[in-house]
């Protein structure tokens, strides 16, 4: 069993409403962030690389680097093999993310696959790529999958999120969040949308693209 895969925009509302139910904090949030995006992603080996090249940097760095592999066709995993480092170094990758990138394009996933597969064999595939750890694991969960009980705990924006709404003396570890979201499955995807964009209001900055 899979479980609920969000689809549509009526999949995040519906999700919005059970949470604002279940928790009043949430409705307050909804209050100030309005409806919450869908934010799906295309499967696939360019959605887990864009996930790669957006670790540990800004926003506003992983655009940059995505859009100047993306002029210089680095963006697929034939072409992302046979470049040579200095063309993926040019483009802004670390020698440690093109490590990365150079294992996922040989990894041979079976990405449709996936999509019938269960949460924890989707992060269990995925996190056997070098590279590939829980987070960047979950955010394909959750945007190129639609996985509607995914939250990735490890995120800083979601965990300062979480410490802005409920009031916490401190930011929550990736242990911390996971036990301050059990009560929110099954929509805990809907969850880290609607902490995202709370992160996006209480600081007017984005926490994630």
């Amino acid at each position: 069993m899979i479980g609920r895969v969000i689809e549509t925009e009526t999949c995040v509302a519906e999700g919005a409403a059970w949470l604002r139910s279940v928790e009043p904090r949430f409705g307050a949030a909804l209050a100030r962030t309005g409806p919450l995006p869908l934010r799906r992603r295309p499967e696939g080996f360019a959605a887990l690389f864009d996930a790669i090249v957006s670790q540990q940097v800004s926003v506003a760095a992983g655009d940059a680097i995505r859009a100047r592999l993306e002029r210089a066709d680095l963006f697929a995993p034939d072409t992302v093999a046979r470049a040579p480092d200095e063309d993926l170094r040019a483009c802004g990758l670390s020698r440690q993310k093109i490590r990365y990138a150079r294992a996922l394009a040989g990894a041979a996933i079976d990405y449709p696959a996936l999509r019938h597969t269960p949460d924890a064999g989707v992060i269990a595939r995925l996190t056997a790529v070098p590279g590939i750890g829980r987070w960047t694991a979950e955010i394909y969960a959750l945007f190129s999958l639609g996985r509607a009980d995914i939250l990735p705990a490890g995120d800083l924006a979601l965990q300062e999120a979480a410490r802005m709404l409920f009031t916490l003396d401190g930011r929550p570890s990736e242990k911390g969040l996971r036990a301050l979201a059990e009560p929110w499955a099954p929509w805990r995807g809907v969850a880290a949308r609607l902490l995202w964009a709370y992160y996006r209001v209480a600081k007017e900055r984005e926490g994630i693209r």
